[in-house]
């Protein structure tokens, strides 16, 4: 291998376990909002990174279950509360074209997903429609306004969007 790719294979490794750790320490930091029916997890704000660098898509994926696992929620939603994320920050990567676009697709994943979670695992009496309502809220709150004022934030200071990206020069 060669000492670039082992550069950027360790750089990649950095930065996924530094995104992981920052969306750990959000969601238990925040833990009385993170869970449950009505949740405004501000670790999501994170899920717009995945524009910067692809190092964010395990990064998220791992801080999530981490996270979930460190919260105490069931297997189930460690699982699929997981890859609801791990979809959201590959269609993000996916996106990272048209920035304000990169919100869309784990705002959907967790919308979609987290509520049969939330109804079905933990046998939640609430109807579907009011779960898609609330964790879609959310959402829409935590990634559509705090991780685009993020992304408009990172976006706006040069070194650090090359630092991101892994542009040291």
């Amino acid at each position: 291998m060669k000492k670039q790719q082992i550069h950027k294979t360790i750089q990649t490794i950095v930065y996924g376990g530094l995104i992981a750790a920052i969306y750990v320490a959000l969601t238990i930091l925040f833990e009385p909002i993170s869970f449950g029916p009505i949740q405004f997890r501000i670790a999501e704000l994170l899920c717009i990174l995945p524009f910067f660098t692809p190092a964010a898509i395990p990064g998220l994926f791992v801080g999530c279950l981490l996270g979930n696992l460190l919260g105490g929620v069931i297997i189930y939603d460690v699982i699929f509360g997981s890859l609801a994320t791990l979809i959201g920050a590959a269609g993000s990567y996916l996106l990272r074209k048209h920035r304000f676009a990169v919100c869309i697709p784990p705002i959907l994943a967790n919308t979609l997903i987290i509520p049969f979670v939330l109804r079905y695992a933990y046998q939640l009496p609430d109807t579907l429609p009011y779960l898609f309502a609330t964790v879609g809220i959310g959402e829409i709150l935590a990634i559509g306004v705090l991780g685009n004022l993020l992304l408009l934030a990172l976006s706006k200071n040069p070194a650090i969007s090359r630092v991101l990206r892994g542009n040291f020069a």
